[in-house]
């Protein structure tokens, strides 16, 4: 049997990750460098604050608001379903920077919704409010797309049962979907904030002060150059890979205990 595509596969295959991965390793061993100088770096203890804050807030917006639409598109088929989805998906497709530059447009002070916000004491550009925004729009279509999967492999079966036993809607979502969706919306939270830290094009279109890791990492270059970038663009590289690899990690390890 010829084995030559085999081998080709695997050579193609092997190149890729090696083109994904050692970029990656080699920025986290150039970071370890001057990573010790970070313990006293105040403006990027303050970023590294200001980083996690507003991911975190991003991620907590995006799974109360983005949970619904997200049940929406597992459960319910009607009119539009692939152009909301579409929509939704809509921030995947385009440049960051083009990004922020359309959410500027809905949400600066020259604009009805932004003079609104305004008015009422929200200052958006050029605030944690507007970092917010932009790590929400380009973020949670990742956590939408993971929660539908989630939802759509809780068999619809059990929340028929609670619904005959007396259960509202709610209630079922509450008591049934939710915990037996955990563990993939838990996966799609981990995802969505992880994007979110990673995040620079829409950002710093909408707020290059107070800076974020990625604003800094690039401040840092345009001003010092790759030796000054390198600690902060390691850090990170870091805070977005970690927690990601460490859910894939028990992600493949309960597959295989399933198979098994």
């Amino acid at each position: 049997m010829n084995r030559t595509p085999t081998w080709v596969a695997r050579a193609l295959g092997a190149a890729l990750i090696v083109f994904l991965g050692a970029p990656v390793a080699m920025l986290i061993v150039a970071g370890r460098t001057g990573a010790s100088a970070l313990l006293h770096d105040a403006e990027f203890h303050a970023a590294l604050l200001t980083t996690a804050a507003t991911a975190t807030g991003a991620t907590i917006i995006g799974v109360v608001c983005g949970s619904p639409v997200a049940y929406l598109l597992a459960r319910r088929h009607f009119r539009g379903r692939a152009l909301l989805a579409a929509v939704i998906d809509i921030p995947l497709l385009i440049p960051h920077p083009v990004a922020g530059i359309a959410i500027l447009l809905l949400l600066s002070r020259n604009t009805p919704f932004g003079n609104t916000l305004l008015n009422a004491g929200m200052h958006v550009v050029g605030s944690p409010a507007g970092i917010v925004a932009a790590m929400l729009f380009v973020s949670v279509p990742l956590y939408i797309s993971a929660a539908r999967e989630a939802f759509v492999k809780v068999d619809p079966a059990y929340e028929r049962v609670a619904r005959t036993l007396g259960a509202g809607p709610w209630r079922v979502i509450r008591r049934i979907t939710v915990p037996l969706a955990a563990r993939g919306l838990t996966s799609a939270c981990v995802v969505m904030w992880s994007r979110a830290v990673s995040e620079f094009g829409a950002i710093v279109i909408l707020a290059y002060n107070p800076k974020v890791v990625s604003v800094l990492s690039y401040d840092r270059f345009t001003t010092g150059g790759l030796p000054a970038a390198l600690p902060v663009a390691a850090t990170l590289m870091v805070l977005s890979f970690v927690p990601l690899s460490l859910l894939r990690a028990l992600r493949y390890e309960r597959d295989t205990e399933t198979a098994l």
